[in-house]
């Protein structure tokens, strides 16, 4: 959970908290997920404040390019916010736009956003196509089949995919529902679904989404570990802090068995 101040800036007191992910409203309704397109709003300069100025923290931000103008993300990406593409209906060639204007991720692979075709490559493709853009994956097997999470890995270096959980509230809890803007969202067979039988999220924590990873897709644990750390700090410029257990960077630390099942955690050095 994120905790903000009255006026909008993150706690910077926050155990854990190293920022804030801003997924929506300037999104695809085309792509929208388990998401209310009733509150889907464009880009314009509030937005662009607001964003560009809460305060401690790294700010990552989600959107779809085709709704959002080149030169928007452009300034986002300049004042420092982490500018990632999902939920999105780009083609191959609105994605190349918003690679060089400052997009340098896709949001859950895959998830809410437009196929690999042959006669367009859409958003999957073209993540898969450039070098250097970061990929996160969700690795439960139900978000994505596990052969296309191996075909996506062999299409590019392996330390640009990210382990994400996309992780909901029953996470780490017994219950087997959650209210999200009105609705009732169940866990039915591991998986987060809406009334209407949309998926809304994961119900998968990081251990088990290394676990899986390791066990579903054949990555070394070393490879999967980085994908759930080192990687994902690059991507958000805290590297130099995160990712690594070394001199000088935050203790967070997981320690786990043979069966990469939990057995201690620490945050800021506290053991919990």
């Amino acid at each position: 959970m994120i905790t903000l101040t009255p006026d909008g800036v993150m706690n910077p007191g926050l155990p854990g908290v190293i920022g804030v992910h801003i997924e929506g409203p300037f999104i695809s309704e085309a792509r929208k997920g388990a998401h209310d397109a009733a509150k889907f709003r464009d880009l314009d300069e509030r937005g662009v404040q607001l964003l560009t100025s809460l305060g401690t923290g790294c700010t990552l931000v989600t959107l779809a390019p085709e709704v959002t103008e080149p030169g928007t993300i452009q300034r986002l990406a300049r004042s420092g916010v982490v500018v990632s593409a999902g939920h999105t209906n780009a083609t191959f060639d609105e994605m190349q736009v918003a690679f060089r204007h400052g997009v340098t991720g896709l949001t859950h692979l895959f998830n809410a956003m437009s196929p690999l075709t042959s006669r367009e490559p859409g958003a999957v493709g073209a993540a898969l196509h450039h070098s250097d853009c970061w990929c996160g994956l969700i690795v439960d097997g139900k978000h994505v089949h596990p052969a296309a999470l191996q075909i996506a890995l062999a299409c590019k270096r392996p330390d640009r995919f990210m382990l994400v959980t996309d992780a909901m509230p029953i996470v780490g809890s017994d219950k087997d529902f959650f209210m999200l803007q009105g609705r009732r969202v169940t866990v039915r067979d591991g998986v987060c679904v809406d009334e209407s039988g949309t998926i809304a999220g994961s119900a998968i924590d990081m251990a088990s989404t290394v676990r899986n990873t390791v066990r579903m897709l054949g990555v070394p644990i070393q490879q999967a570990a980085r994908m759930a750390s080192t990687y994902p700090a690059q991507f958000l410029g805290l590297d130099r802090e995160l990712g690594h257990i070394a001199p000088g960077f935050r203790a967070n630390l997981t320690a786990v068995d043979d069966g990469i099942e939990v057995v201690a955690t620490w945050i800021e050095g506290i053991r919990n």
